[in-house]
């Protein structure tokens, strides 16, 4: 059995993001490896009363780094860029730890694989050098930029923000010397979207794999097919802020003319402003807002749904994404990130990157396309079934274990 040192910051059970990301791919890759994973303290609790009860939790070890909670807080705070300082230095306490473990345990391979962000690359490629064991990277974030045409309607901080963070991005894409060296070290880098490897090639001159960092899991659903029902659902699932666009979704649901079309609103924060937009290009009655809810609710409200309309135009690969294919419902996206990997003609549509008036547009067409194309849409949700076995996390352990083993027999 193969044995893979890990390193993973954010590694929980139970939850979803960068926790739950890694908690997944570790679960799954210890069906067929031996795994000694080192993460952050925060959910050790967790961890500990969930491992024992899994089959394969003999083959699960865990190592714990903690940092203070002030440093905790950063990391939930997106955007604080003073965590990185922080973040750095864990990186260099969990190589120490990473040498430990070596000189203790037969390693065959080291893959830092959380957080998927470029930005930090960990120290694990020195560990690498120094002892010729393998090194593997991802799958990593590395988009080049935020697309600032969407950025209308944010404030002038934001956009400021933003546009600072784009410069941040392409200098570090170019010039970082840690990113740099991490590249050149692994014997493979696994991109988390095509956006990345483009930027992989582009700025590294690396091919690197792609493999989106999130899966799915088999569900079971009672899915209630478009056509049965009076009203056309459409589903819109998350965070009140720009990034997600939710003002593209109201006004292509505007533009569509048809007064049967809900437009199901889920997710935090608050939703005043966008009900104005919709009070503004009259659709406010067609508006249904579910605020936070629990994720079982979130999966009732998918089977329950005609089209996942995901408008967001800036993320890694959006687990709920997965969840919507899960439930055999199809998607509506902008054709970036993650989420343009993950959904294919079988199962949604893609609409490019554009500006806010053009994308409109295209979204009420494909809406208008596929409330009078009920027998489309019917046939996309039960592709769905066949698309989440192709990326549940079964599916991409068993793709990251035969890398493991071409990695070591390229190495030998």
């Amino acid at each position: 059995m193969l044995r893979i040192l890990i390193n993973a910051y954010a590694c929980s059970p139970g939850m979803g993001s960068e926790p739950g990301m890694a908690w997944n791919w570790c679960v799954n890759l210890a069906r067929y490896c031996e795994l000694h994973i080192i993460t952050e303290g925060e959910f050790r609790d967790k961890i500990e009363a969930v491992v024992p009860t899994l089959e394969q939790g003999k083959n699960i070890h865990f190592y714990y780094n903690p940092v203070p909670d002030y440093v905790r807080k950063m990391c939930w705070n997106q955007g604080d860029w003073r965590f990185y300082k922080y973040y750095k230095e864990w990186q260099k306490k969990t190589a120490d730890i990473a040498r430990n473990i070596c000189e203790k345990e037969i390693i065959n391979i080291l893959h830092q694989l959380n957080m998927i962000g470029f930005r930090e690359p960990g120290y694990l490629w020195q560990v690498s050098r120094e002892t010729g064991i393998p090194f593997v990277w991802g799958p990593v974030d590395a988009k080049e930029a935020f697309p600032m045409a969407y950025a209308n309607g944010a404030s002038l901080k934001t956009k400021l923000f933003l546009w600072l963070k784009n410069i941040i991005t392409q200098y570090q894409l170019r010039y970082g010397k840690r990113v740099h060296e991490a590249a050149k070290t692994a014997a493979v880098v696994l991109s988390a979207s095509s956006n990345s490897v483009i930027s992989f090639k582009k700025y590294f001159d690396i091919e690197s794999l792609l493999i989106n960092e999130t899966g799915t899991y088999p569900l079971d659903n009672q899915k209630v097919r478009c056509g049965d029902k009076k009203i056309f659902d459409i589903l819109w699932v998350g965070k009140a802020n720009f990034r997600k666009q939710l003002t593209l979704a109201i006004k292509s649901v505007a533009a569509t003319c048809h007064h049967d079309i809900k437009l199901h609103i889920v997710g935090g924060g608050d939703f005043r402003d966008y009900l104005q937009v919709a009070e503004s290009v009259g659709i406010a009655n067609n508006c249904i807002v579910h605020g936070s809810v629990s994720h079982d609710e979130v999966l009732n409200l998918m089977r329950k749904s005609d089209l996942f309309l995901f408008t967001s135009v800036a993320e890694g690969t959006p687990h709920v994404v997965l969840e919507a294919i899960g439930c055999e419902l199809p998607v509506l996206c902008f054709n970036t990130c993650g989420q343009g990997d993950c959904i294919n003609e079988e199962v949604g549509f893609k609409i490019p990157l554009s500006d806010p008036k053009q994308s409109v547009k295209d979204f009420a067409e494909k809406i208008n396309y596929l409330y009078n194309h009920i027998e489309v849409l019917r046939q996309m949700s039960m592709n769905c079934k066949q698309r989440a076995e192709e990326l549940s996390w079964e599916n991409k352990a068993k793709q990251m274990v035969e890398l493991y083993k071409k990695v070591i027999d390229k190495v030998c």
